[in-house]
């Protein structure tokens, strides 16, 4: 696998990554997959191995790292299966991170130990079935004070991590006013598990990502205290624009192991496949579909690296962020058909890897901002936007 050059310590956790995927993910994802069972025992290794924490300073019970870390990590773990790397990256990106950047001392004391061991889930809800895209003007949920108590109504969709057994905590944007103009004001409202008023419906029956949880959820008269409110009143929708650009990222690294999972399984399958009296990876037509792979791959690694140099630096990195997002995207989905295609019926089976890249693929054009946005973003970011 070629990559830009890694610091020793770099190399040395997606070596253990990759490792851990190999030896524990791989033999048993399949079945969990093709049952779609949540890995709990794999989330409960991945918490041990501080997986979860590997962002968040030591203070706060993280493992001191930064997010080039956590990319890596997904990296190296979709290339075996996408479902545990989702988990990880949602945990960690959507859950964690805002808690850490944006919570009060007492939120961070309360959540990030649990959250970054991996003994806790987190979510974010911001999605709503009515918005997609279009997340401000199609936010209908509210939250009203009232005393010293948010009263949230209204429903979610697509949210992960909002189910399983060990989701602890639900980070939730709300309409909590209106500014000038009438332009809403979106604020976030921390709101745990079990809360009387939270309604989580039963997981989605989903094209892929069978291992991942994914629900909608329900508020109805949810109330919780005041003092759960995530950073400034108001400033909701700000702090999750800067959440997703980070989240971005890392589904760039997450789409980059796919699609070397699928240069890894089509390597391996030419030289075993015979046709015609020679293995398969002897015709020129299969050598240069991989290659095209392999140059797909390279390049999406190289997009994440610089958009997380960037990040790291304290950098803008916007439009590099939606750039690494929509080259990776189009890698996974591009690589994962030219698999299936190199393996021929046997790609279209559910025992294969290919078949499962396949389907989790094209997910990774349409989460965290679909390709459409991120050219959206990349045309702003140049200026075109106000022509």
């Amino acid at each position: 696998m070629i990559m830009p050059k890694l610091t020793e310590e770099y190399e040395e956790l997606r070596k253990t990554v990759e490792a851990f995927a190999r030896d524990v993910v791989a033999p048993v994802i399949g079945d969990l997959y093709e049952r779609e069972q949540f890995p709990y025992d794999i989330v409960r290794q991945m918490g041990a191995m501080g997986l979860f924490g590997l962002p968040i300073p030591e203070e706060h019970g993280g493992m001191g790292g930064d997010y080039f870390a956590l990319c890596l990590a997904l990296e190296e773990l979709a290339r075996v299966d996408s479902s545990v790397s989702i988990t990880v990256e949602a945990a960690v990106s959507l859950g964690a991170m805002p808690i850490y950047r944006f919570g009060t001392p007492e939120q961070r004391a309360e959540w990030l130990p649990r959250l970054t061991s991996g003994e806790m889930l987190g979510a974010f809800g911001l999605t709503e079935p009515g918005g997609g895209s279009d997340v401000p003007g199609g936010m209908r949920t509210t939250a009203v004070l009232d005393g010293d108590e948010w009263v949230i109504n209204g429903t979610k969709a697509f949210i992960t991590n909002s189910g399983t057994d060990i989701t602890g905590v639900i980070g939730v944007a709300a309409i909590t006013g209106e500014r000038a103009g009438g332009k809403k004001e979106i604020s976030t409202i921390l709101v745990p598990s079990g809360t009387p008023g939270l309604t989580v419906s039963k997981k989605y029956s989903k094209v892929g990502w069978n291992c991942s949880d994914t629900r909608e959820l329900s508020f109805d008269g949810c109330r919780v205290p005041s003092a759960n409110l995530l950073g400034e009143r108001g400033r909701g929708y700000a702090q999750f624009l800067q959440t997703l650009d980070e989240g971005r990222v890392a589904i760039a690294a997450l789409s980059t192991g796919l699609a070397q999972g699928c240069v890894d399984e089509s390597l391996r399958y030419v030289r075993e496949r015979h046709a015609f009296g020679h293995p398969i990876g002897h015709y020129q037509a299969i050598q240069f579909k991989i290659a095209d792979m392999e140059v797909r791959t390279h390049t999406a690694r190289l997009a994440y690296h610089h958009a997380a140099e960037k990040m790291l630096a304290g950098e803008p990195f916007k439009k590099e962020a939606a750039i690494a997002k929509l080259v990776a995207g189009d890698a996974a989905m591009d690589n994962a058909r030219d698999a299936t295609q190199i393996f021929g019926g046997y790609g279209f089976m559910n025992e294969y890897p290919v078949g499962r890249f396949y389907r989790d693929a094209k997910i990774l054009e349409i989460g965290e901002g679909t390709s459409e946005v991120q050219r959206m973003l990349i045309a702003r970011e140049l200026g075109l936007s106000g022509l």
